[in-house]
């Protein structure tokens, strides 16, 4: 089946324009699409070099183009809206409702949603993310009393992705701590988990999925064995169980996923609005 070229138009970084279109593309099941981002379109002439790029695509594919656009001055949206391709403007289809609804007209202003405009926010997400750098995978464990939560899981289990997206996104400050064979073969906690024990939340996943996900980094050793990941996985969550630590199963799970039940279940507040 040949592929659907479909472009994230953006006069900032293309996130928005990225999370939106991409969430609308998963509804279509079994359609191949080749994407492309083009940011920071704000001068008539990038708008005209990336209607040039959207027209290419189409011709080359023999089928025009799929766009998504969050662009924000008017000039710039009709340039691109110009090329041969199915055009579907975010702004378009919502500002006009609010604007009609609030009774006001929107100020069109370019890099709000993921710009510095709010400074306290900015700092906040990069506090956040240094300290789940600092404290990932157990590296130190002195500022567990700082943190907002700690993920406890075996390796490779979704900790260190999941901590980092709760800090950009919520700016939430996440630590995580990798259980080893010693802490898995242990009755209890190990010592450093007990004072943060209210903080803690488990991750775990289907020993099969764990196995493949081993075997790309360490083929063919201990460590990716199906036996080991088996042991380790019902170990963790036998811990968890007599704990009474609290815990998700990752394995169909996407990171974004992860740190919205994470959120859900333990009720922290985000430091972060969207």
């Amino acid at each position: 089946m040949p592929k659907r070229t479909v472009f994230f138009v953006s006069d900032q970084t293309g996130v928005t324009a990225e999370t939106m279109g991409h969430s609308l593309l998963t509804q279509f099941a079994g359609l191949q699409f080749r994407t492309v981002t083009l940011p920071f379109i704000a001068t008539i002439e990038k708008a005209a070099e990336a209607r040039a790029r959207i027209d290419a695509a189409g011709a080359a594919d023999g089928q025009p183009a799929i766009v998504f656009s969050t662009l924000v001055k008017d000039e710039l949206r009709d340039a691109v809206k110009a090329a041969d391709a199915v055009f579907l403007d975010f702004f378009d289809a919502f500002m006009g409702p609010l604007e009609a609804t609030l009774g006001v007209k929107s100020s069109h202003a370019e890099g709000r949603a993921h710009g510095m405009a709010d400074s306290e926010a900015y700092t906040a997400r990069i506090n956040a993310t240094n300290f789940a750098l600092a404290n990932d995978d157990g590296a130190q464990t002195r500022d567990y009393a700082k943190a907002d939560v700690v993920l406890v899981g075996v390796s490779r289990s979704g900790k260190t992705p999941t901590c980092l997206y709760m800090a950009l996104q919520y700016g939430i400050y996440a630590a995580n701590y990798p259980l080893t064979d010693d802490d898995l073969e242990a009755p209890r906690l190990p010592a450093v988990l007990v004072a943060c024990q209210s903080k803690l939340h488990g991750l775990t996943i289907e020993p099969e999925r764990l196995q493949q996900i081993r075997n790309e980094r360490r083929p063919n050793s201990r460590y990716a064995a199906l036996q080991q990941v088996a042991f380790e996985v019902r170990q963790a969550e036998a811990l968890f169980q007599r704990a009474g630590i609290p815990y998700l199963d990752t394995t169909h799970c996407s990171v974004e996923e992860i740190g919205s039940r994470i959120m859900q279940h333990t009720g922290i507040e985000r430091r972060l609005r969207p």
